[in-house]
């Protein structure tokens, strides 16, 4: 039960639908025990009397407890499902709340495909947590005490009957269940987040598997890990109706012993006869309740499987945020003495890299592949943490900054840079939701793109734009945005030189103060740069303006050789 302390918790935030969706099912299994009583005692009095007024009364609050149940019932539903869809709001709000910090170091822990059906698949199933697993058992054991508590002013035989099969019904079969149920270890869940990665890499991969003919064994798997999921929800299904049967069978077993122990006291003159009828009907309408505990166990089990499927996502440590927010007036970046490695990697991607990056000046990060451009850009950003040394911006360690703040103020450009279904305009207002149509056109006439409408569909990922075409859209996604913080990650990489080169001369022109970080394995161009770092295994190198490390003919120097030596 602890796995599910998060959840009651959630839950409880509604304590008020709580209380009274329970009262009104209390009411409600309360009234229908009355009713089945009252007709059993209607029943007995009818044959042994011909007194009208007894009748009338009867009669008349079998009419009084069959409005109460209906209007209890209703009660208890609309109060439960509105505590239910609250209790989900909340979830969805908190589970969304612990892992976007995670980002985006959570994918490299977890697939998309599972993580959506987490998200997506393991949420809904918490649906049934308040209905299925918490109210039920509470509902009934107050409704059968309280039936108990009735019969034994008539028989504690009987009564003491009720108390077995109460305590077989809500605490034995379930457990039973319940244990059974264990077992399977979640296997359902689990072919769901199969089937989800499975369909997911699928629906993206679709173009990929065509060209290299694997789309055959890979829609085998698909309908393998589909087949899977049915007949694990087959068994799941057979389970529940075994637990269903069980209960019902109890139930009547029960209702049994109570009419033979009844009848037993009858003629042994402890009991009077008329209400023999009386206790028989309300032992039926007691255990008729019992239906929903016969799911209990599949729903428990369930929920608890969810839940420790969503706490395992969000239970990575977050990075420490502070709430400050970045200082006003130019800004500078400042990494002293910092390491990182990435989680389950020995080695250490960026070792003891020191630079300032100032105000109004030009920076270009070069070297081979793998020497750790990218994740040096990543650290400026602040996406992960420095394990050892210290960021700061604007003077300010990242520590004491909002991280929505930092990147508030940043233009950035990634290699991979996402683009949603919808038009060139609606893409483009991701950066900047109060731009123009002026100011949009302006910024695709600053990357070359003027010939493209506004109303250009863009399809999910830009599928339909070419390499190149995504950069430019990217550029004039950051340009929109008009922050002096620009941080650029190859972001010329699949356009041609003449192209680059004029896109790089009308950023720089129109940011001339602005802090320029290029991260870049193309070293042609570089003589526009105030500072070239260059970096080899997660360290720097060597660094100064590009006359200077000529002139110093050292690792620079040998790599533009080597690129002039391949491209003469």
């Amino acid at each position: 039960m602890n796995e599910l302390k998060h959840i009651l918790k959630l839950t409880f935030i509604e304590k008020k639908d709580v209380s009274i969706a329970i009262s009104f099912g209390f009411l409600a299994g309360i009234a229908s025990v009355a009713l089945m009583g009252s007709s059993g005692y209607l029943i007995s009095k009818a044959a042994l009397t011909s007194q009208m007024t007894t009748l009338v009364v009867m009669a008349a609050c079998l009419k009084l407890f069959g409005f109460a149940s209906a209007l209890s019932r209703y009660g208890e539903r609309l109060y439960s499902h509105r505590a239910t869809f609250t209790m989900l709001s909340h979830l969805r709000v908190s589970f969304f709340e612990r892992l976007s910090p995670l980002a985006p170091g959570i994918f490299g822990k977890y697939r998309s495909g599972d993580l959506l059906s987490r998200i997506v698949g393991d949420v809904e199933s918490l649906q049934n947590f308040l209905l299925r697993v918490f109210y039920p058992p509470v509902v009934l054991g107050i409704v059968f005490l309280s039936t108990i508590f009735f019969s034994a002013f008539f028989s504690m035989g009987i009564a003491s009957v009720m108390v077995v099969g109460m305590l077989l019904t809500i605490v034995a079969v379930p457990a039973l269940f319940s244990s059974r149920k264990r077992r399977t270890d979640g296997q359902v869940r689990v072919q769901r987040g199969n089937l989800a990665i499975e369909a997911t890499e699928f629906l993206y991969g679709f173009r990929d598997l065509k060209i290299y003919q694997q789309l055959g064994v890979k829609e085998q798997q698909l309908k393998s890990d589909a087949a899977q999921y049915n007949e694990g929800q087959r068994r799941e299904g057979l389970e529940e109706n075994l637990a269903q049967s069980s209960n019902a069978l109890v139930a009547l077993l029960v209702s049994f012993f109570v009419l033979a122990v009844g009848a037993y006291f009858v003629a042994a003159g402890e009991l009077n006869g008329l209400y023999l009828a009386m206790l028989v009907m309300i032992s039926i309408a007691a255990f008729e309740n019992v239906a929903p505990m016969a799911a209990f166990p599949t729903y428990f089990e369930e929920s608890r499987k969810a839940a420790v499927r969503l706490q395992e996502v969000v239970s990575e440590d977050a990075v420490l945020q502070g709430a400050e927010g970045i200082p006003s007036g130019p800004l500078d970046i400042k990494l002293t003495g910092a390491s990182f490695s990435y989680p389950g990697e020995k080695s250490l991607a960026i070792d003891d890299v020191s630079l300032h990056l100032k105000p109004g000046t030009k920076t270009a990060i070069v070297g081979p592949s793998g020497s750790g451009k990218s994740t040096l850009l990543q650290l400026l950003l602040n996406v992960f943490p420095v394990e050892q040394g210290q960021l700061s911006i604007g003077g300010k360690p990242v520590e004491m900054l909002e991280q929505e703040t930092v990147w508030q103020e940043m233009n950035i450009v990634l290699q991979e840079n996402h683009f949603f279904y919808g038009t060139i305009r609606s893409n483009l207002l991701l950066a900047n939701p109060l731009a123009s149509d002026e100011q949009m056109k302006k910024a695709l006439a600053r990357v070359q793109l003027e010939l493209f409408p506004l109303t250009t569909t863009v399809e999910e990922k830009g599928q339909n734009l070419s390499g190149g075409q995504k950069q430019r859209l990217a550029i004039a996604r950051a340009i929109l945005r008009g922050k002096s913080l620009w941080l650029l990650d190859e972001p010329v990489s699949s356009v041609d030189n003449l192209t680059a080169h004029a896109i790089y001369q009308e950023l720089f022109r129109q940011g001339d103060k602005d802090l320029f970080v290029i991260i870049s394995h193309d070293l042609a161009g570089l003589e526009q740069m105030d500072q070239i770092i260059v970096m080899e295994n997660g360290r720097i190198q060597e660094s100064g303006t590009y006359q200077e490390l000529m002139e110093r003919k050292a690792y620079f120097y040998q790599l533009k050789q080597i690129e002039n030596s391949v491209f003469a």
